[in-house]
Formats: C-alpha cells, sequence, structure tokens
C-alpha cells in the first residue's frame, strides 16, 4: 500500500514522456483535492460531541432501538 503512489507515479512518467501531465489531468486533481478537503470539512463538522460530553452507546429500551447520543456533561 505504501508503494501504490511511488510505483503510479513512476509509471505515469515512463508512459506519458517528458511533455508533462494534460491541462485536463490538472483540473481533473486540483477538483478532487477540492472536494475532498470540502468533504473532509463538512464531515468533521457534522454531529460533533461537544467537548467533555460522554457518550452513550445506542441501546434497546420497551424492544426500540435508541440511536447512540452524546449525555451533557
Amino acid at each position: 500500500m505504501f508503494l501504490a503512489p511511488f510505483a503510479a507515479f513512476v509509471a505515469w512518467r515512463l508512459t506519458l514522456g517528458s511533455g508533462g501531465p494534460p491541462r485536463t489531468v490538472l483540473i481533473a486533481a486540483a477538483c478532487a483535492v477540492i472536494l475532498m478537503t470540502g468533504m473532509l470539512v463538512w464531515l468533521s463538522q457534522q454531529r460533533a460531541i461537544v467537548p467533555g460530553a460522554t457518550y452513550v452507546p445506542a441501546q434497546i429500551q420497551d424492544g426500540h432501538i435508541v440511536p447512540g447520543h452524546a449525555a451533557p456533561p
């Protein structure tokens, strides 16, 4: 797994030559990085537990599943 990006880079450089990457590849890579960064920021903000709160795991109460939640400190 660790060497896969390096192997992909070497294969890319051998097949492409010295012309550099096409403009569409650079634009697609930049869009992918921007999208991934945005998704990571969005994911970090979703349902974040307040610092100091205690996580209560999912439970079955009266035959119903109560989802996990944060209990106030």
